[in-house]
């Protein structure tokens, strides 16, 4: 998974293709649990670009994007939300695919 490097590149990937930006950080034990399993996520969908944005990083687009759980998820095609996946509870991989499933 990629890992975001700055806001330019958020914007320039938000308004071209498909992405789906993972909120996280290297302190959230939530997010850890899922990391063994986001390969097999990626390769299932590989329709979308997988996007790792530290929160603490990019504190103001979490704010921007009301993202104040993580692990969080949010979709993007060519400049439009496709749907997000965002709250401050524990995620399993069965709830992470039928997300991107349904977008």
């Amino acid at each position: 998974m990629q890992k975001l490097s700055s806001m330019e590149e958020f914007n320039t990937m938000r308004n071209s293709g498909k992405h789906i930006f993972m909120f996280s950080a290297d302190w959230c034990p939530d997010c850890r649990v899922i990391e063994p399993v986001l390969p097999e996520i990626e390769e299932n969908h590989s329709q979308y670009t997988f996007v790792y944005v530290d929160r603490d990083e990019f504190i103001d687009l979490c704010a921007d994007l009301s993202i104040f759980g993580i692990p969080s998820f949010v979709a993007f095609e060519d400049g439009k939300e496709l749907g997000r996946f965002v709250s401050k509870d524990r995620k399993s991989k069965e709830q992470i695919e039928e997300f991107i499933q349904g977008l």
